[in-house]
């Protein structure tokens, strides 16, 4: 299986760069997460937030293909616990279908991501980091992968 984490953001720190990579090279060759950085449009003082979200949005969606199985990341999106989670890679993995999650910038996805999308996923009630969500979703998938499989790291 192969994920695509489609961020807006270039600029992560290197602790974020380097908790990334720490959990995307935990997967084994047959599932893999590759993190594809969509440049944030520039916020001037006066600048127009909705017309450079839809900017970054399509941005974001020339790298979704038709058949890819699209997740949002959206705070009104569902919250799945781990084994939910690890449930949703079965299903995703069964109907063979690439997966992608959408990550906006600081003021969020655009209406046509969020209209793109299959699901819409919620990690927290909290605003979190752009940044960190990087790292939050290379290790939920790490963590509900090795649910999948029995691997020890999950003992929840």
């Amino acid at each position: 299986m192969r994920v695509r984490l489609i961020a807006v953001g270039t600029k992560a720190p290197s602790w974020v760069n380097q908790g990334y990579q720490e959990y995307s090279k935990r997967f084994p060759r047959e599932f893999t997460l590759e993190l594809i950085e969509i440049p944030l449009a520039h916020r001037g003082k006066n600048a127009d937030t909705k017309r450079l979200i839809q900017k970054e949005g399509e941005a974001i969606l020339s790298h979704v293909q038709n058949t890819d199985w699209v997740v949002a990341l959206e705070v009104k999106g569902k919250r799945w616990t781990t084994e939910d989670l690890a449930k949703q890679i079965n299903n995703w993995q069964l109907e063979s279908k690439q997966l992608v999650l959408l990550v906006g910038g600081p003021d969020g996805l655009s209406d046509d991501c969020r209209k793109r999308a299959n699901q819409l996923w919620s990690l927290s009630d909290l605003t979190l980091p752009h940044p960190l969500v990087r790292i939050l979703l290379a290790e939920s998938l790490y963590r509900a992968w090795t649910v999948t499989t029995g691997h020890p790291y999950h003992r929840g």
